[in-house]
């Protein structure tokens, strides 16, 4: 192999390397994002199944200006 082929080759895998990098560290905040987001809807669904069939309903609340 000529020098220049390997030099080449060295520098799309320096590249290659930083390119996996940043892609790991996107799929690992991604992963941080996606567990808050389930600890918070687990926390919302506790929240509703505590408010049990008698609570009251959005719906059923008069806005605080009235």
């Amino acid at each position: 192999m000529s020098d220049d082929r390997i030099t080449n080759l060295e520098i799309k895998l320096s590249f290659a390397e930083d390119l996996i990098e940043k892609l790991n560290e996107t799929v690992y905040k991604q992963k941080q994002q996606i567990e808050f987001l389930y600890r918070e809807l687990k926390a919302i669904k506790e929240q509703a199944s505590n408010s049990g069939p008698g609570g009251t309903s959005l719906k059923d609340e008069i806005p605080p200006h009235y």
